[in-house]
């Protein structure tokens, strides 16, 4: 982070309002990570004041000074992880949030387990659940910010490919039909991935069982990548839809609102295939 007060994150006057007060939030929580124009690391310069007063008092040895110079560096580097997971969430905040709902127990749970998270895509990850949870606290459970600190990245980036496969039924839905098929595994998604996946507490996978959406109406809409297909049942009501061998667990559900994953191409004639029986044929009849 640069000197220059003119683009340092702690200069709040130049930042929106949700923003601003995400900023405030989070350094009252954690206690002062963004105190206005000290842009010094916190944590680094009270060691290092630490260290000058223990110098006074008693013998320092090298391996003292060692150990501290550890601490420093690693102090200042969490500092330095945490400024930028909140930098980065800064564009995420809607205007009408209002941060200052965010509960301070929660907030500094997040921090307590992000800020030795240094990898620039994990760092995008976190923010986005920071900038999610500040638009709309209750969002992300404590639960799932534990989660999400044991979540390697390898696991991350196959969390997100499964992500492409989602359709909006109400609530983001991944659709394996077949986890042998071809238009998944060509994607790294096979029995192998989802077994992991629901191993580590993203997924239920019913492997050879199927899943299925019930209590669905006559005739509803269905999303992929924002485009609808609507879909005709055989009752007035009380319909079931097979919506295949996978659903997000609770961690997963929630994990899932911040992919931004673009999705595969020709899924949507995949899965209009399978369920053709509930697409009625908009053809006209010959008169």
């Amino acid at each position: 982070m640069s000197d220059d007060k003119s683009t340092s994150l702690v200069n709040l006057g130049e930042l929106s309002k949700p923003a601003n007060t995400l900023i405030k939030k989070v350094s009252s929580a954690v206690g002062g990570v963004f105190e206005p124009w000290q842009i010094k690391r916190v944590a680094k310069a009270e060691a290092e004041a630490d260290l000058i007063k223990a110098n006074s008092e008693i013998e320092i040895t090298d391996l003292h000074r060692r150990a501290m110079s550890r601490f420093v560096e690693e102090e200042a580097t969490k500092q330095e992880n945490m400024e930028e997971i909140t930098k980065k969430s800064l564009p995420h905040l809607n205007e009408e949030s209002d941060p200052n709902e965010m509960d301070d127990d929660w907030v500094t749970n997040f921090f307590d387990k992000s800020r030795i998270i240094s990898d620039n895509e994990m760092q995008n990850l976190w923010a986005q659940v920071l900038a999610g949870e500040a638009n709309s606290p209750g969002t992300y459970s404590k639960r799932t910010v534990n989660f999400l600190s044991s979540l390697d990245k390898k696991d991350a980036e196959l969390f997100q490919t499964l992500c492409r496969y989602c359709w909006f039924i109400g609530d983001l839905v991944p659709l394996i039909f077949d986890a042998q098929n071809d238009i998944y595994n060509k994607n790294g998604i096979n029995f192998n991935s989802l077994t992991h996946l629901d191993s580590i507490g993203l997924i239920n996978f019913g492997g050879i069982s199927s899943f299925s959406r019930q209590q669905l109406p006559k005739k509803f809409a269905v999303l992929y990548c924002g485009k609808p297909l609507v879909l005709t049942m055989q009752n007035e009501k009380n319909n079931t839809l097979n919506i295949g061998q996978a659903l997000f667990t609770q961690i997963g559900a929630e994990l899932v609102k911040i992919s931004q994953s673009p999705g595969i191409a020709g899924f949507d004639e995949y899965v209009k295939e399978k369920w053709k029986a509930h697409i009625p044929d908009d053809k006209e009849p010959n008169k």
